[in-house]
C-alpha cells in the first residue's frame, strides 16, 4: 500500500513510521490514523521486524486529532464513524513501539505517544491535553493513561485547565523515559529501537503483554499472568538459544521460534 501521509522505513530489524503532515503539524486526522495502523500492520506481520519506532518531526510528534474533521459531527456521526478505534488498533500491536517525540504531543497526538510503550523526549517536547479549551474532553485514552502514568494530580492538573507539561515534568512525572537534547531525540530513539530489536521477539512480546497487564488487574492477577508467561518462554528456541549463550559467553542468536 501507498501512503500520502506517512513514510515508512526498514532500517535493519526496526520498521520506522514517520508522521508526515508538516503543514497541520501533523494532526490526526481519519486517512492518517488508518495508513499508521495499516503500516503497523505489515510491520506486526513481517518476522523480520522485531521493533517499531513512530516519530512526527523537530516541531510536532502530532499535535492532536484534526479538529476541522471532527468541527461540524454530531454526536451520531461520531459515534457511527468511530474515529477513535484506530487509537485501539495501535494498542492491538504486540511488537514493541518507542515513540520518538520532539515539540507538541497535544490530545489525540499526547494519546497516541501514550500508546507506545516507551517514549524519548527531545528538550523542546510538549506534552498535553488541551481538550477542554475546545468544549470536550481527551477521547483516546487520555483521562485514563495519563492518570495511570502521571498519577490524578498532574492529570487533573492538564486535563481540566489545558497545561502542557515539559519534557522535564514530564520525565519528573514518569511519563517519558529519556529526554535528550533536540538534536539526539531521533538518533537516541533509533538506538533504543535496534538494542530491543536485538532481544528474543518471543520474550519482547511476552514482556510486553505482562507489562501491560499491571495497568488491567490486581497484583495477585499480574503476578499469575507473569509467571505463566515466564514458564511459557521455556517452549521457545530463544530460551534455550539466550541461555546456552550466556553460558558459553557469546551473544545470542534469536530467531523468534
Amino acid at each position: 500500500m501507498s501512503y500520502e501521509q506517512i513514510l515508512v522505513f526498514t532500517e535493519g530489524a526496526v520498521g520506522r513510521v514517520q508522521l508526515n503532515r508538516p503543514q497541520a503539524l501533523n494532526a490526526l486526522n481519519s486517512k492518517l490514523m488508518a495508513e499508521l495502523v495499516d503500516a503497523l500492520q505489515q510491520f506486526e506481520a513481517n518476522p523480520a521486524i522485531r521493533c517499531i519506532l513512530l516519530h512526527g518531526d523537530e516541531k510536532a510528534f502530532a499535535a492532536g486529532a484534526d479538529i476541522k474533521e471532527m468541527a461540524d459531527q454530531g454526536a451520531i456521526d461520531m459515534y457511527a464513524k468511530d474515529f477513535i478505534s484506530l487509537w485501539d488498533a495501535v494498542y492491538r500491536i504486540k511488537k514493541p513501539i518507542v515513540a520518538a517525540v520532539s515539540g507538541f504531543a497535544l490530545g489525540g497526538g499526547c494519546e497516541l505517544a501514550m500508546i507506545c510503550d516507551t517514549i524519548i523526549a527531545s528538550e523542546t517536547a510538549k506534552f498535553g491535553q488541551p481538550e477542554i479549551n475546545i468544549g470536550v474532553i481527551p477521547g483516546a485514552g487520555g483521562t485514563q493513561r495519563l492518570t495511570r502514568a502521571v498519577g490524578k494530580a498532574t492529570a487533573m492538573d492538564m486535563v481540566l485547565t489545558g497545561r502542557m507539561l515539559t519534557a522535564a515534568e514530564a520525565k519528573d512525572a514518569g511519563l517519558v523515559a529519556r529526554v535528550v537534547p533536540p538534536e539526539a531525540y531521533l538518533s537516541e530513539a533509533q538506538k533504543m529501537a535496534a538494542a530491543i530489536a536485538a532481544k528474543s521477539p518471543v520474550a519482547l512480546q511476552l514482556a510486553k503483554e505482562s507489562v501491560l497487564q499491571a495497568f488491567e488487574t490486581s497484583l495477585a492477577g499480574g503476578i499469575h499472568l507473569e509467571r505463566r508467561l515466564f514458564y511459557m518462554a521455556f517452549a521457545s528456541e530463544d530460551q534455550k538459544e539466550g541461555m546456552k549463550a550466556f553460558m558459553e559467553k557469546r551473544k545470542p542468536e534469536f530467531t523468534g521460534r
